[in-house]
């Protein structure tokens, strides 16, 4: 049942990450459910920045529930102490409930769950695998573009999951009491391998888009021929290198338990994209 008490209030709740791909969607979601979420980002009213705690003060005041996401990833080493702090903080502004976006098979990420679980504060956790919008709003939509999904992978499975179903989670965790002290691990609703992900987008999209595994060296030199942040490109790598080792080559329950249904399929996906995008 939905908190009523938060229904038409302001800043009740917290959403860092609120320009990312989950927490844009969690603040549209709610202000849909007439619950104004303050966002949390460096360019927002009331900004947040991780590499700035003084500015945590300010975005926590009067905060009850926060949508907690780390910049650049759970998975970097120094993000156990900044969510350590940043808990204690929290905590003492009087927060009560902490919703966590972690990722799965991720050391430093399950370091962290276990941080706002002794954090004092109630919790929950949702638990993700790698979205589908990566594809087309992420790292990987210049290789779409291209035509050519070159990436330092082997043909292991990942169960992708879509972004509005972390959104729907996330909405519910912060809105409804019985989420608290649950552990969701949201994944699709099957595997898929990225060279089955280039062809299932190819034939929604019409279009010809082919999976061709390269070496890390090769992917690090193909990123910083686009530009992107040396720190995104490590963490991509590392990810890369340590999670897609078929740890994670399994489908998870966390969307049906949240949700009382199944999770989007990734064929799905691919048929919304927009053909002219590519």
């Amino acid at each position: 049942m939905t908190n009523n008490s938060q229904r038409g209030q302001t800043n009740q709740i917290l959403i860092i990450g609120s320009t990312g791909k989950t927490g844009k969607r969690v603040l549209r979601k709610l202000a849909n459910k007439n619950i104004i979420a303050r966002p949390g980002s460096r360019g927002s009213e009331t900004p947040f920045d991780w590499e700035t705690p003084s500015s945590w003060n300010e975005a926590l005041k009067g905060i009850k529930t926060v949508y907690l996401t780390y910049y650049p990833d759970l998975a970097v080493p120094t993000a156990p102490k900044s969510i350590e702090d940043f808990c204690q903080v929290a905590r003492r502004h009087g927060t009560k409930h902490i919703v966590l976006l972690s990722g799965r098979g991720e050391p430093a990420a399950q370091r962290c769950e276990e941080i706002v679980m002794a954090s004092g504060m109630a919790w929950t956790i949702i638990r993700a695998s790698w979205f589908n919008q990566n594809f087309n709003e992420g790292a990987f939509s210049d290789l779409i573009n291209s035509g050519v999904i070159a990436l330092p992978v082997s043909d292991v499975g990942e169960p992708f999951v879509d972004v509005d179903d972390i959104a729907d989670v996330a909405v519910a965790a912060l809105t409804e009491s019985h989420h608290q002290g649950q552990l969701y691990e949201v994944t699709g609703p099957r595997l898929l391998s990225f060279r089955e992900v280039a062809s299932e987008i190819g034939q929604a999209t019409h279009r010809k888009i082919e999976f061709v595994p390269i070496t890390t060296a090769q992917f690090n030199d193909q990123m910083h021929s686009q530009g992107a942040p040396i720190e995104t490109i490590s963490m991509l790598s590392f990810l890369f290198q340590e999670v897609l080792d078929g740890r994670n080559a399994r489908v998870c329950d966390g969307v049906q338990r949240a949700l009382g249904r199944p999770p989007k399929d990734f064929r799905d996906y691919a048929l919304s994209l927009n053909q002219s995008e590519y």
